[in-house]
């Protein structure tokens, strides 16, 4: 599936192609403090495919969750993240790309959970929570 995305201001853009199947919600505690949230959506883009516009800021978590160091790609404009990816050159990459920068985020239902064990507990409960339209 080809997709698009951009970050909040517009600034970075990406696109490539990808297996909507393979797309994971991320538990892990490195996923709930960069993205801010209780977990990631995210998709693997092979690196064939991917191409960015604009140049991302770069961190190196030197050993993430994995025990692998990762790179995390984010706009230094508005801060969206963007990516995150292996570091080192001569192999060829894969780029776990946010769902929620993407136009097409709407039709990649996540398929898989990963680092579940690091999952709030709370999260299962939430379709009994009251939904609103809108912040009243």
């Amino acid at each position: 599936m080809k997709l698009t995305g951009a970050c909040h201001c517009g600034n970075i853009k990406i696109e490539g192609e990808a297996d909507p199947a393979t797309v994971s919600i991320c538990h892990c505690t490195d996923c709930q403090t960069t993205s801010s949230a209780p977990f990631r959506i995210s998709i693997p883009m092979p690196g064939p495919t991917f191409k960015v516009t604009g140049q991302p800021t770069l961190y190196v978590k030197t050993t993430a969750d994995s025990g692998n160091p990762r790179v995390q790609a984010f706009c230094p404009k508005c801060g969206t993240s963007i990516y995150s990816t292996s570091p080192g050159e001569g192999q060829q990459p894969v780029y776990i790309v946010r769902v929620g920068i993407l136009e097409q985020r709407g039709e990649l239902e996540p398929k898989r959970q990963i680092w579940h064990r690091s999952s709030r507990p709370w999260i299962k409960a939430l379709d009994g929570i009251p939904k609103l339209e809108k912040q009243s």
